[in-house]
Parts: structure tokens; C-alpha cells; sequence
């Protein structure tokens, strides 16, 4: 099977020569199904390996509106299906509003990221004026993906198989109408529960929900933070959600005439806020740390009266502002470049006795996007994987796994001019330890032209891929990616 079910019309001009439409961040138009017996496979897939790997990416349709930023493209979901040694491959465009209206325009109608001021229709996200492209973010919850982008989007609900689009949920929809779902939501595997949170300008500044296994919205509550902030992470352990509140933020002054300049405050603390899980709330307990900005956690655990938050960390996140001059797309750039703001694991020790904060490098290489297995998310675990970055640009170029244990390591780099996402651990079957199981990621070959599937031992990582399938072409570079278990395609195992 290999066949196009649908193509997009795509209006860039043909001479837009920004980098962020070009290269390996030119957009897809072509939709496809297709599976091993029509692509090419290099090794052998493992049989024991049943699920589904997404990933999402930004893949801009229409000519920009103003500044382009390689986050503001419409979502297209890429899947890897795997079952009996076989793999089905599907990418799908998410129908959002924003997507569907500037399909019937045939034009953009929406400025980016950068510009949302220049907004001349009603908006999504914590700004209120951005288009909801679900760019982002990626789960599987009760039997359902969940796609959103970083600022708070509508749940945009998909079959995680087939990639069909099904529209928002409409519980979901009603309930954060206004905030919408913000990206790097939670799904506790040994409850069923995802947990959430969306950040408006407007106080109260954070509200966090929680679903339970069946879809139910069971809570939804409201934080006061200081002044709007964007925190992009949401901590979550076995009795205990983490709320972050750090120092790179709009300047106030300028967000009370309506201009977003985001700026670094390092004489101001990192704040992390302790909420339980369940029960009266009462007090958020705000702990203090190194004043930080960072993105992405591998995990949060309880461990005696401390919560442990694993994530990478960043202390000097400032760059040259965008709105100023010069080359915009450079600046762009070095604001992505995880070598220039330092970006490291890093580990937080919150004691919930003493209020007091410790903190650790757990390792001095830049790293992102650290992910750990779904089994042990929100529970004690020993091995994180994280994704390594080529200097100066916005690629990912390898994998560093973590034995948190023993501080052993051990790693994969793609080769000159290939280029990963975010990678996930999937459980073989039958396993009998947190590593036994593989990593998968979509690797994007700048020489050949042409994007694979590639599956790593997990406790072999340095071995290199056991198999690689060739996709139909070359899909454009992405960040988030989720994996899901073969038991949990029709709704949470619990």
C-alpha cells in the first residue's frame, strides 16, 4: 500500500528564501498511506513491538503574514504503526479552525508568533490573538490523541492509528473555551489520568485540570501568579502537580500598552509551586530556585518528603530581541540554539518539611527534550533520554540516554547532515526492565533526501538502528512526538 489521499495547496512563493521555509523546514503538501510492503526496509522490525509513534510537526501552508517563526506552521502528524514486524506510515494535516478557514480563504489570515499584535481576527493561546495551529504538542488519552500547541489551543481529538481528525472534545471544548489546553499535558499510566494546564494574560495567570481514564473532566482550578507568565512545563507525581513560575517573561510595562518583548529577569528567583493531586488544594507551596528558564522535564517523583523534577535547564535563556533591527531570521536562530543559552539536565530536590530547595547538574553537555518511559511518568525511574543539538542551528543529531543510577551514558549520533525529533521509549512486550524496549525516531537524511523511521535497542543504543524505514519523501524537521502502547490505542489499560 503507498498511495496519496489527499494534497494541499501551497502558496509560499517560490522565491521565499527565508531558511525557516526551506531546507529541511520546507513544508508537505502530500498526505499519504502507506506500510512495509511498499516501503523500503533496511534491518528487520522487532515483532515485539506493537504501538504507535506520532510526531508533530509545523509545516506552514499559506504565504506568512509578517515575520515568520518555524513554530507558527499548521500541524501535520506523522505516525509509525507497529505490529507483527510490520510498520503502516500516515501523515495528516490537524483541522483546526485557524487551518481550515485560511484553506477556504486560500491565503493566511493570521499573523505568527512575533506579531500577533498585527491580529485583524478573533484569536487562540494565552495571547488571545494567535492562530490555533496545534503546532506543538502530542498525547494519547483514552483512545484518542490530544494535539495542541504551546500557548494554549482547543483539544483537537485524532485516531492515533489512522490519524482521522475528529474535531475538539467537546468536554474539553466547553470547559477551557476561553484558555484552551496548553502543551506538555501528563498521562499518569497507573490511574489513566491526564492532567493539564493553559496560561492567559489575564489573571488569574494558570488554571490546571485534570481527566479522568474515561475523558470526564473531574477537576479544573485557578493560581494566582504574579503577572502573566508562559511556563510551558507542568509537573506531575504520584500525589503532587508542580507549577512553574520563572523569570523570563513580557515585560509589564510593555504588555500593559499591548507589546509582548520577552525578557530574562535573573535577579528575580525560579519559583515552583506544590499543589496536591487531589483533595482541597488549600496553599500553592512555592519553592525557590536558581533563576532559570527552561522547557522540557524527563520526569517528577516523590522521594521521602522531596519531589524530584528532572529537566533541562537554561541560565543565561536571553537572546538579541527580534523586534530591533538587523537580521530577523538570525536572531530567530540563536534564540533556538540550545549551544547558546547552555540548555543541561538538571535536577531540583523540593523538600516538602523544610520548604527548602537543592539543586544539581546532573551533566554539563547540551541536551533537550528529555523524556522518560510512559510506565515510570510521575514515579521513581532510573533511565532519561534526550536529544543532542548540532551548534548554532535548530537540529536535533543525536540520542544521550541516562542511567540516573549508576551516571553511566551511553549515546547515537545520526551522521553529517541527519537530523532527528524528539525520541520515545517503547516497552517491548513481555519486558522485565524499565530499558527493555527501543527508541524510535524519524530521521531526516539532508544528503539522500529523504526521511526514515529508525528503531534503536534501547539497552544498545550505541549500536545503532536495528531497522530503518524509508518514508515516501522527506518530511519536514518537528519537536514533539508521543509513543503508545498497543493496549492503550482504545483507551487507557487501568
Amino acid at each position: 500500500m503507498l498511495r496519496v489521499v489527499n494534497e494541499e495547496k501551497i502558496t509560499i512563493r517560490s522565491d521565499n528564501d527565508n531558511p525557516f521555509l526551506n531546507g529541511i523546514f520546507k513544508p508537505n503538501s502530500k498526505e499519504y498511506d502507506a506500510d512495509t510492503d511498499s516501503l523500503e526496509v533496511i534491518g528487520e522490525i522487532p515483532r515485539d513491538l506493537w504501538g504507535v509513534y506520532v510526531r508533530n510537526t509545523h509545516n506552514q501552508i499559506h504565504e506568512p503574514l509578517g515575520t515568520y517563526h518555524p513554530f507558527d506552521g499548521d500541524a501535520m502528524m506523522h505516525s509509525a504503526f507497529f505490529e507483527d514486524g510490520r510498520m503502516e506510515y500516515r501523515n495528516r494535516f490537524v483541522h483546526t479552525i485557524g487551518f481550515l478557514a485560511e484553506k477556504a480563504a486560500g491565503r493566511a489570515l493570521w499573523p505568527g508568533l512575533l506579531e500577533p499584535h498585527n491580529s485583524t481576527y478573533r484569536g487562540w493561546g494565552a495571547i488571545g490573538a494567535m492562530k490555533d495551529n496545534a503546532g506543538t504538542d502530542v498525547i494519547c488519552h483514552n483512545g484518542k490523541l490530544l494535539v495542541t500547541m504551546s500557548q494554549g489551543s482547543e483539544p483537537w481529538r485524532m485516531d492515533p492509528v489512522t490519524l482521522e481528525n475528529f474535531g475538539p472534545d467537546p468536554q474539553l471544548a466547553r470547559a477551557v473555551y476561553r484558555d484552551g489546553i496548553a502543551g506538555e499535558f501528563k498521562v499518569d499510566s497507573k490511574t489513566g489520568e491526564m492532567v493539564f494546564q493553559n496560561y492567559p494574560e489575564d489573571p488569574p495567570c494558570i488554571r490546571v485540570g485534570t481527566v479522568d481514564k474515561t475523558g470526564k473532566l473531574t477537576r479544573y482550578e485557578q493560581f494566582d501568579l504574579p503577572a502573566a507568565r508562559w511556563p510551558h512545563d507542568l509537573g506531575m507525581t504520584e500525589n503532587y502537580l508542580v507549577l512553574h513560575d520563572l523569570p523570563q517573561f513580557f515585560d509589564p510595562e510593555g504588555l500593559a500598552k499591548g507589546e509582548r518583548h520577552l525578557k530574562f529577569y535573573p535577579d528575580l528567583p525560579s519559583r515552583f509551586g506544590v499543589i496536591p493531586r487531589r483533595g482541597e488544594v488549600g496553599e500553592v507551596m512555592w519553592f525557590e530556585a536558581t533563576p532559570c528558564f527552561m522547557l522540557h522535564t524527563a520526569n517528577y517523583y516523590e522521594d521521602g518528603d522531596e519531589i524530584v523534577m528532572d529537566g533541562c535547564i537554561s541560565l543565561d535563556p536571553a537572546g538579541p530581541a527580534v523586534g530591533e533591527g538587523g537580521d530577523v531570521n538570525a536572531k530567530i536562530m540563536s534564540h533556538l540554539d540550545k549551544h547558546k543559552t547552555m540548555t543541561r539536565l538538571h535536577r531540583w530536590r523540593f523538600n516538602l518539611s523544610t520548604g527548602k530547595t537543592s539543586e544539581e547538574f546532573l551533566d554539563q553537555e547540551v541536551v533537550e527534550f528529555p523524556v522518560c518511559s510512559n510506565s515510570v511518568l510521575g514515579y521513581p525511574y532510573r533511565y532519561a533520554y534526550c536529544s543532542l543539538f548540532e551548534p548554532g542551528q535548530w537540529l536535533m543529531n543525536g540520542i544521550k540516554k541516562y542511567d540516573l543510577e549508576t551516571g553511566d551514558t551511553d549515546r547515537f549520533e545520526y551522521g553529517p547532515n541527519r537530523y532527528g525529533g524528539e525520541v520515545h521509549f517503547a516497552k517491548r512486550e513481555n519486558s522485565v526492565a524499565e530499558d527493555d524496549g527501543y527508541l524510535i525516531v524519524f530521521i531526516q537524511d539532508m544528503e539522500l533526501d529523504r526521511s526514515e523511521c529508525a528503531v534503536f535497542d534501547a539497552q544498545r543504543l550505541a549500536d545503532g538502528p536495528v531497522c530503518q524505514i524509508i518514508l515516501p519523501e522527506r518530511i519536514q524537521t518537528g519537536t514533539h512526538a508521543c509513543w503508545v502502547e498497543g493496549q492503550r490505542l482504545t483507551g487507557e489499560c487501568v
